[in-house]
């Protein structure tokens, strides 16, 4: 493939600030002139959003082997729909949550085979690499104990164990994978969006990721 556009992930835990400071770095890119698609994990077609409405439906109970090769297969059709023509088109992808997260949530949150994770993880995106993947990081005290008002999904539901595992995954994920950086996501917003502004920046003027 002929890659001349690029692929920033944002990561972290439920409630760190993917979303919002995703529509930030779009607004930002956008403003810069790039042509831009936001996208997100699972998602981001008809077939992955209808897997991601079976996989976060609180009423279904998922064996984690079936939920990791769910998830392969959203990214699958994600990386081949959507990414792949994207990124030869030139445009510069942010999306929410990619490889990394499985990685957090199957491998160290579900207690699955870290090399069988990272094999899927390989054949869904045919060897697609992300150029630069963010993680956000918050407190422990903050990520356990912000409120929300509206219905939580199933992995939202899960145990406070478990979402402190995957929390510390992240951590762990952000100190060992290539072309990943922690960002301290616990100050205001407009000084977390200038570091992930500058952090971009920096990614999208280097040689693509192969």
């Amino acid at each position: 493939m002929t890659r001349r556009g690029r692929l920033i992930v944002l990561e972290g835990p439920d409630k760190s600030g993917k979303s919002t400071h995703a529509a930030l770095l779009m607004d930002a890119l956008r403003g810069r002139g790039l042509k831009t698609l936001h996208t997100r994990e699972p998602g981001g077609t008809s077939f992955a959003e209808a897997v991601r409405e079976i996989l976060l439906d609180p009423r279904n109970k998922v064996h984690p082997l079936s939920e990791l090769l769910l998830y392969e297969a959203a990214r699958a059709q994600h990386t081949q729909e959507l990414l792949l023509p994207a990124l030869r088109a030139g445009k510069t992808i942010v999306c929410e949550r990619y490889t990394l997260a499985t990685l957090a949530y199957q491998g160290f949150g579900r207690g699955l085979s870290l090399p069988l994770v990272r094999r899927l993880n390989a054949a869904a995106t045919s060897g697609l690499t992300a150029d630069l993947t963010l993680v956000l990081d918050i407190p422990d005290a903050r990520f356990l104990d912000r409120a929300t008002t509206r219905t939580l999904d199933r992995l939202e539901l899960e145990s406070r164990r478990f979402r402190l595992t995957v929390a510390r995954a992240y951590r762990r994920l952000a100190r060992t994978e290539p072309r990943t950086v922690l960002i301290d996501a616990d100050r205001p917003k407009a000084a977390v969006h200038e570091e992930i502004l500058g952090r971009v920046s920096n990614a999208i003027s280097r040689k693509p990721a192969s």
